[in-house]
């Protein structure tokens, strides 16, 4: 998966090294291959990038250097199952292994079964992030890396429908700033802040590390799964499909992504998954590559309506501070019944791992923090419970630089790439006419049509859900 892009094949090939005259001793390494991180322990140089990115960065000490002595070998912590740690599914360790021995569980096989489906319909929805990046693999500028292309390439592919996760940012958005505004009544000047939920790494993080601040984890899904909700629901009756006729596939710049499909908690009554498929950025790469597509020869065309229609303020969610961002301009609406500035929470931009928002909501003044990475995630939990610092409401990517920088991103050995990938969120917001979530007319659709209302009942039942502590 990493031959053309694997730092170790390029430096023997200029050192003209063909072949290896020593004879392998590679230790027997079991995998839950189910798992949507893969280890091929084969392929492991022993570089220990993996080791010091999980315990300097994010601060979760997964990997380790077993069995010291001449026969070492990289695993993980105690040679525990993957499945039993606390991994955060975050995938730092796969975009800095230089060698591709780890990578994300591919499931391009399936998504390709269900395209060759006549009796079903599928449905792929894009994330904010992914038109950061994916023109990467191709030598693509940011303007020609457009969604639009992209819509025409995955419709020639064989997708149905084509949608945008913006969307469902915008009505993530919608729910989580009514949440926050619910909380904020009640909330006493020490008391622990409101924290979003969108980011499934930093979820899965809370869980096993605090799990005494679930309570004040948002109840709202991440856009995907609010996407896949909606889909399976009231778009598939407008459309008049069965949920078991659609498949429904989101491209994430995240693996954690794929362990948040498959949770109790994000399935229908019946137990079927309201999102089938998770593809990354590199695996639908992939897709692209094995069809011999060449983008810059596909032109561009809207995506389908009425879940292809996204706000300026549901692209930024790709960035770190762009939930933050898109949650206070929804929010100040809502309170002082105006609309603000595109602009006026411009203090949660930028690659910095920890920012401060100051603002008022109606008078009430609002602290809010912006942080990315778990180190930095760590440190500023421990800094909340010990009344070092306050604070209303949190923001939390588990990867540095938020998606634009996910762990299911294109990779460039040796540079990180959120900071060249989030300006391209940013030039689109203030190149879209509708900048707050609250103005997506396919939002007030969903609302007049179907749910009602944010926090009505039964937007409570489809987007909302409890958090349940990591029995590891």
């Amino acid at each position: 998966m990493r031959s053309g892009n694997c730092t170790l094949q390029t430096l023997s090939n200029a050192t003209h090294v063909r072949d290896n005259p020593y004879p392998k001793e590679i230790d027997a390494f079991k995998w839950d291959m189910n798992f949507p991180l893969i280890r091929d322990n084969s392929k492991c140089i022993k570089c220990m990038r993996c080791v010091q990115v999980c315990d300097h960065m994010q601060t979760l000490h997964v990997w380790d250097v077993l069995n010291p002595g001449p026969h070492n070998f990289i695993g993980t912590r105690e040679n525990k199952p993957i499945c039993d740690l606390n991994c955060s599914l975050c995938g730092q360790c796969i975009t800095h292994c230089p060698v591709g021995a780890l990578t994300a569980r591919d499931d391009i096989d399936k998504v390709q079964q269900a395209i060759a489906d006549p009796n079903v319909t599928t449905v792929v929805q894009i994330a904010p992030a992914i038109r950061t990046a994916y023109g990467e693999a191709f030598g693509l500028k940011p303007e020609e890396a457009t969604v639009q292309r992209l819509a025409t390439i995955l419709h020639h592919m064989g997708f149905d429908y084509v949608f945008d996760t913006s969307f469902s940012a915008d009505l993530t958005i919608m729910e989580e700033s009514s949440e926050f505004l619910e909380f904020m009544k009640t909330k006493k000047p020490n008391d622990m802040p409101l924290f979003t939920s969108c980011c499934p790494g930093w979820v899965r993080f809370a869980k096993s590390e605090y799990p005494e601040l679930l309570g004040q984890l948002s109840t709202s899904k991440s856009p995907q799964q609010m996407f896949g909700a909606v889909t399976k629901t009231w778009w598939a009756k407008n459309h008049d499909l069965t949920p078991e006729q659609v498949v429904s596939v989101s491209i994430m710049p995240c693996v954690a992504k794929k362990s948040e499909a498959a949770m109790p908690s994000m399935t229908r009554t019946d137990g079927t998954p309201d999102v089938d498929y998770v593809l990354t950025t590199r695996e639908m790469n992939r897709m692209m590559k094995s069809e011999f597509i060449e983008p810059l020869n596909f032109p561009e065309s809207q995506l389908d309506d009425p879940l292809g229609i996204a706000t300026g303020a549901g692209m930024i969610f790709g960035s770190t501070g762009g939930v933050m961002e898109a949650a206070l301009r929804t929010g100040y609406y809502f309170v002082n019944h105006e609309k603000p500035d595109a602009d006026t929470f411009k203090a949660a931009r930028g690659e910095d791992g920890l920012k401060e928002v100051n603002t008022e909501l109606n008078g009430v003044p609002v602290h809010a923090l912006v942080v990315s990475g778990l180190g930095n995630t760590r440190r500023l939990i421990e800094d909340l419970k010990a009344g070092r610092r306050h604070a209303d409401f949190v923001e939390v990517m588990a990867c540095p630089g938020g998606c634009v920088g996910g762990g299911g991103q294109p990779i460039h050995d040796g540079c990180e790439m959120a900071g060249y990938r989030a300006p391209t969120l940013y030039k689109l917001d203030r190149q879209t006419k509708l900048r707050c979530s609250y103005e997506n007319p396919s939002i007030k659709t969903v609302y007049k049509e179907y749910l009602t209302a944010p926090l009505s009942p039964l937007a409570e039942e489809l987007l909302h859900t409890e958090h349940v502590a990591s029995e590891r």
